[in-house]
């Protein structure tokens, strides 16, 4: 039987939970279709986030290493956001992961719609 890390300490569960939102994926996945991006770029293509949400969503993929965000000093200010090295390893993965769902949503609704009757 395979053991896994204490809550404390577990790479899983660690990265998983902020990946694991309802918003993490979409940035990252918009970001490298797109990218650099702007705040406002980012937020047209992600159309149902919140201005707060969006902000809080970056800063925390930025502090996880990510995306990298370059403010511009100019009037008004220029903040762009575009995807790390680290962020780019990753992506191959989350591709694998939207290829599939986008393969198996159907049947994945099928089974919901037997689930609720």
């Amino acid at each position: 039987m395979e053991n896994f890390y204490t809550n404390d300490n577990c790479p899983i569960r660690d990265v998983l939970s902020r990946l694991g939102d309802k918003w993490s994926m979409l940035v990252l996945v918009t970001l490298n279709a797109n990218g650099t991006m702007r705040f406002c770029d980012v937020h047209k293509a992600i159309a149902d986030i919140s201005q707060r949400m969006l902000t809080v969503t970056l800063r925390t993929l930025e502090a996880d290493g990510l995306i990298s965000r370059k403010v511009y000093a100019e009037v008004p200010p220029r903040v762009e956001y575009r995807l790390t090295e680290l962020g780019e390893s990753l992506m191959p993965r989350v591709q694998m992961l939207v290829d599939w769902a986008l393969e198996h949503m159907g049947e994945i609704m099928k089974h919901r719609e037997v689930m609720v009757k």
